[in-house]
């Protein structure tokens, strides 16, 4: 017999999601987390939205499982009093084919389920924002920002209450199958060694799932599993900017990311940011001489924000399926029997929407399990 019915590695928001949702099957569930702490990598350094689905194309999981993730954050947000605020977000155009991009998200927005989205005129936009210039926007009042951290506490503390067993410090080094499933070796901080086999596998490990993924014996550069991971700084604007916008401000996205935008957290913070950077190796510092590149792409909407007004903030790292200049990829969510690994469910390129879908992406889990079970 196995020792549990599912291992999930990685204790970032959407593993912990897994780990709550299978437990209420009532399953014996084990985490594996390599940092000390729960949430310390991709969860816990993004801009903590809760998105509202405007983005990704019509039909991909990315849009599906941020709809539905959405709505179900947001109740268990009210249900569980983790702070949250639904604040709305307004994406601005500053010239006329910035509209044009405005107007085909606002299309594909409606079909997705984003909410009450519309165009709004100048003259609208200077009444909600009046520091923001700009020729139109696209409102978006579903979008919020939530407590990142009290959501992971959140999701942990229901697992625990389910009887869920969270290992912290312990990374997996090899995995292999066995009559009673999966043999997972772990290697905790202090070095030492231990074993445990379950009969199923979540791969939710985040920044390391294509490594996770190949520990299983699974091609990820034929299978397009090896992720590419994709930094984006934050810089903090100056208290003198406490109250520079009402909403959410974003604007026209780039190809790898949403733009240098502003958002709030719950404690009043400013922040502008993220960029984007692929980089070869997972570094967190923040390159101070990108202020003038920062400075410029927010006056492009915000002409009172001078350099002088931003300072280092924070950095994030994005594990991205596709590289440079790829187009679009979305979730890997599956489970692995067709590649030779059953009872492994791969989360891999779980990257934003991933905080606002999370609890959506667990019940997808959830249902692949039972399904393969049943």
């Amino acid at each position: 017999m196995a020792d549990v019915h599912t291992l999930v590695i990685g204790a970032g928001v959407v593993g912990l999601a897994c780990a709550a949702t299978l437990a209420r099957r009532g399953h014996a569930v084990a985490v594996l987390e390599r940092n000390r702490k729960v949430g310390q990598e991709t969860s816990a350094r993004n801009s903590g939205v809760i998105h509202a689905g405007l983005y990704y194309p019509t039909g991909s999981l990315k849009a599906r499982l941020c709809v539905a993730g959405r709505d179900l954050l947001y109740a268990r947000c009210a249900e569980r009093a983790i702070p949250h605020r639904r604040c709305g977000k307004v994406l601005v155009a500053t010239d006329a084919a910035e509209v044009a991009k405005l107007e085909a998200i606002h299309r594909q927005a409606v079909v997705n389920g984003a909410g009450d989205v519309r165009m709004i005129d100048a003259a609208e936009l200077a009444r909600l924002e009046p520091r923001v210039r700009a020729i139109a926007g696209l409102w978006s009042p579903a979008t919020g920002i939530v407590d990142v951290h009290a959501l992971i506490d959140s999701y942990r503390h229901e697992a625990e209450d389910r009887g869920a067993m969270i290992a912290l410090g312990c990374a997996a080094t090899a995995l292999d199958r066995g009559p009673a499933g999966w043999r997972v070796a772990i290697r905790s901080a202090a070095g030492a060694t231990s074993e445990i086999t379950a009969a199923w596998l979540v791969n939710a490990a985040g920044l390391d799932a294509s490594r996770v993924a190949a520990l299983a014996g699974l091609d990820i550069d034929a299978l397009g599993l090896r992720q590419r991971p994709c930094k984006g700084d934050y810089f903090v604007l100056a208290p003198r900017h406490a109250r520079i916008a009402n909403h959410l401000i974003y604007p026209v996205p780039v190809h790898a990311g949403l733009g240098v935008h502003i958002t709030f957290d719950l404690a009043g913070r400013v922040l502008a940011g993220p960029d984007t950077e692929y980089i070869d190796e997972l570094r967190y510092d923040v390159d101070a001489a990108k202020v003038a590149a920062f400075g410029a792409a927010l006056r492009r909407y915000l002409p009172d924000v001078t350099d002088d007004d931003l300072s280092p903030g924070y950095a994030g790292i994005r594990p991205k399926l596709q590289g440079p200049g790829e187009p679009f990829r979305d979730y890997v969510i599956e489970e692995a029997g067709r590649h030779g690994a059953p009872r492994l469910v791969n989360l891999v390129g779980i990257e934003s929407p991933g905080l606002t879908a999370s609890q959506a992406i667990a019940d997808e889990v959830d249902r692949l399990i039972a399904a393969h079970t049943e």
